[in-house]
Order: C-alpha cells, then sequence, then structure tokens
C-alpha cells in the first residue's frame, strides 16, 4: 500500500512540473524551463528606481535600466488600450531578452501621467538605452510597432 502512494505521489511530482521535454536529434529527452516575459506594471515608487528619477534629476533625462523599454500608459476603461494590450504582452514575451515592456496605469498613477503630459491614451513612450525617449499616441499595429522597436530602441 505505501508503494502504490509512493507511486501516485511521484507521479503527481512529475505531472505538476512547468517545465518542457524536448526531443534532441539523438532522439534524447531533454528538460528545459521556459520563461516567457510579460509587460511588467510600474508604479510611482517602480518608475523612479527602474526607469528615471526625475525627483533627485528633474532637468535631465537619466535611464536607469540596463536594457531599453517601451513604456505604455493605459487606462483600464480605454477601448484602444485594451486592444494594444495582448499586441504588447506578445511583443514582451518576442522581445523579452532585448526590451523591457512597462505599462502604467494613468487612473492609479496620476502623477507619471502628468510628469510626462499624457492627454490622450494609449501613449507609448520608446526609451532607447542612450538617447532621450520618444512619445508617440494611439494603438499602434503590430508591425508598426516591431518596426519602431528594431529602429528606436534596438538600432538594427
Amino acid at each position: 500500500m505505501k508503494k502504490i502512494g509512493c507511486i501516485l505521489v511521484m507521479g503527481m511530482i512529475f505531472a505538476s512540473c512547468n517545465a518542457q521535454t524536448k526531443t534532441d536529434k539523438q532522439g534524447s529527452k531533454t528538460v528545459t524551463a521556459e520563461k516567457v516575459m510579460q509587460t511588467i506594471h510600474l508604479t510611482k515608487a517602480d518608475f523612479l528606481a527602474k526607469v528615471a528619477n526625475y525627483e533627485t534629476n528633474p532637468e535631465e533625462w537619466e535611464y536607469l535600466g540596463d536594457k531599453p523599454a517601451l513604456i505604455d500608459f493605459y487606462a483600464d476603461w480605454c477601448g484602444p488600450c485594451k486592444a494594444i494590450a495582448p499586441v504588447l504582452e506578445e511583443l514582451a514575451a518576442e522581445y523579452g531578452g532585448q526590451i523591457y515592456i512597462y505599462k502604467i496605469d494613468t487612473e492609479a498613477e496620476q502623477e507619471l501621467a502628468a510628469v510626462f503630459g499624457i492627454r490622450s491614451i494609449p501613449s507609448l513612450l520608446f526609451v532607447p538605452m542612450d538617447e532621450n525617449p520618444q512619445m508617440t499616441q494611439g494603438a499602434i499595429p503590430k508591425p508598426q510597432l516591431k518596426e519602431a522597436i528594431e529602429q528606436l530602441l534596438l538600432k538594427k
């Protein structure tokens, strides 16, 4: 009876594993854990720590990140914001190791929206590594977003 219990427990452990099994050319199976990047929601405190601390350095833009970023200023009630959200999730997964895709809820973070002069949403802020950021407005189609990421952020 104990053996059956152990087998069931071991089976549940293996069944609940999140890793994926792949087969190589020789037929050997390997287990790899794939981490899919997602968009990152920012509060004011997160923004000050990860993106730019405009309180200590209000005169000059100084990006604090270690890779380029795309920042989506949105609101939950905004139709175009809802339309672009899944596209941004796809891009976060696609460019996960190369850029950050941040989201800022303008209703919850009104000070951040005011600092950046957000009057229309969605507004997207492209933040390259060593240049000033560039703002665009509206729900941009995925092909144009990819092109902007490649040119403005990744410099390809």
